[in-house]
């Protein structure tokens, strides 16, 4: 992160402008904007911000690496062998040199420090723009504090240890990132803050996004590949859930719901693959990035990895989908390419059938915000064993043989239970495998080794201490970051 932003702010004193460097602003969105004297009005502003979310669908961020790498992670997903794509993060043989978490490393931080440079910029302008145009710059603020709050929660999970896990450990002491308040000045030395007070910094960020929405007097933008106020109240319930805050984790997942007016609503395999034609057709999304026909990765797609990469799910994946669960039309269904299986549809990438490189990945969504009330009354301190049940049965009637809560379990440790192997069938290829197991304290088994049997490399791995580490390049800069001691003692043997 310093290495690069060094290098980005030399080549913006001696060129003047962004869009002559091919970084930050340099997208088909804005206008190249100078990233010190540039953003000097709402216009820019908007520029600036658009080529903020360009960063953050970039198939090295969460347009494919930050949010594929929590499934390759689990236990979930297997890889077929035909391509070496994701093999060092599913396989665990990952190092600090490892070019996928150089890239989540770099354009994660493209987004964190865009976003700082626009509050900063709009912050400033604030006095002196026009009546009519302030509640347009209030809301392109609370976005820009969604997005800085966004890419700080996805890679201080990935770079940080779990903050807790199992209502038991507590890592806020454990190194984190590096938090941006302010844009970072060429050579300026930085260091690494807490998971604890990166949390809080990300916490930070939504709630000041919702603040400035309501000043806005709007609620978000027309369409949802933009963060709403909905979009950043789903990330503060997926956050508190993390923080084991369940209180906070159920009101929020339900202020998302209610604000967003989404529900989860596909029952039937029709209605179940409708979802995932692509763009606006998934009724239950809150929040979902801008890929698309016109703006897709290729080849670096979603859809690749699991297709013409070999992604697939895991036998044991495979066994939590009953034939009469409308799910399995798009996970389950294989073909053969050569000598080897991969998925027939690419499961959320089907694309209606088409190209699945053009599917978008849908990052906020009503069954996760379902999950979580579920979660959340289970484990909170006098649980609500009806109100987990009922919210759980939204999601899980997916499966037509579950009719009732009845079906759920009797016992907070059976409709746990229930629970975990739920968020593992909805939330497959969302990318949240490899976290929750880690904050559950699960004994995982980690690199399935066998396509068609339960087999794997590593078994009743401790995997809730396990974290990424820092890249070489960052940690080689000089620039003061220093690598997580000892990470590669918490790899599986």
């Amino acid at each position: 992160m310093k290495k690069f932003i060094s290098r980005l702010l030399i080549c913006t004193a001696l060129t003047g402008c962004l869009a002559s460097c091919n970084n930050f602003f340099d997208t088909e969105y804005n206008e190249g904007i100078d990233v010190d004297n540039g953003l000097t009005s709402v216009d820019n502003i908007k520029y600036a911000l658009n080529g903020t979310y360009y960063q953050l669908f970039r198939f090295y961020f969460a347009g494919n690496y930050s949010l594929t790498i929590g499934d390759m992670a689990g236990d979930m997903a297997y890889l077929n062998g035909s391509a070496n794509h994701w093999t060092t993060i599913n396989h665990y043989s990952v190092t600090a040199d490892d070019s996928y978490l150089s890239s989540i490393w770099e354009y994660g931080y493209k987004v964190v420090d865009n976003s700082a440079r626009i509050i900063k910029a709009g912050k400033e302008l604030e006095s002196t723009t026009a009546d009519s145009d302030k509640a347009a710059l209030k809301q392109y603020l609370a976005e820009a504090y969604g997005l800085r709050g966004y890419a700080m929660l996805a890679m201080t999970n990935i770079f940080g240890k779990q903050i807790k896990v199992n209502e038991t450990t507590d890592n806020s002491d454990a190194p984190g990132i590096v938090i941006i308040d302010e844009p970072i000045q060429a050579f300026e030395e930085v260091s690494r803050s807490t998971v604890g007070a990166c949390y809080k910094a990300i916490l930070e960020d939504f709630n000041n996004a919702l603040t400035c929405y309501k000043e806005s007097g709007t609620d978000g933008r027309e369409t949802n590949s933009y963060l709403s106020v909905a979009a950043i109240e789903g990330l503060m319930a997926r956050t508190y859930l993390y923080l084991e805050d369940f209180e906070n984790a159920a009101k929020y997942a339900q202020y998302a719901l209610e604000h967003s007016n989404k529900k989860v609503e596909a029952y039937t395999e029709d209605s179940y693959k409708k979802l995932y034609t692509g763009g606006d057709s998934n009724t239950e999304s809150i929040f979902r990035l801008a890929i698309d026909v016109n703006n897709s990765w290729s080849a670096n797609s979603c859809g690749n990895v699991w297709t013409t990469y070999g992604g697939l799910p895991s036998q044991r994946m495979r066994n939590l989908i009953a034939d009469t669960d409308c799910r399995g039309s798009l996970y389950l269904p294989t073909i053969k390419k050569g000598s080897y299986t991969q998925m027939q549809y690419g499961g959320k990438f089907w694309y209606g059938g088409g190209n699945t490189a053009y599917a978008t990945n849908y990052i906020v969504n009503a069954p996760e915000m379902e999950l979580i009330i579920a979660e959340a009354k289970l484990r909170a301190a006098q649980p609500d064993l009806n109100g987990a049940k009922e919210a759980l049965l939204t999601v899980a009637k997916r499966n037509s043989n579950i009719t009732s809560t009845d079906d759920l379990g009797n016992t907070k440790e059976e409709v746990f239970a229930f629970l975990k192997d739920e968020r593992a069938r909805e939330l497959f290829q969302e990318g949240f495998r490899f976290y929750d197991l880690r904050r559950w304290g699960e004994k995982a088994d980690v690199y399935a080794n066998v396509e068609d049997q339960v087999s794997y490399k590593y078994t009743n791995y401790d995997i809730s201490q396990f974290c990424y580490p820092i890249p070489n390049d960052e940690i080689n800069a000089g620039f003061g970051i220093e690598q997580t001691p000892n990470w590669n003692n918490y790899l599986p043997k």
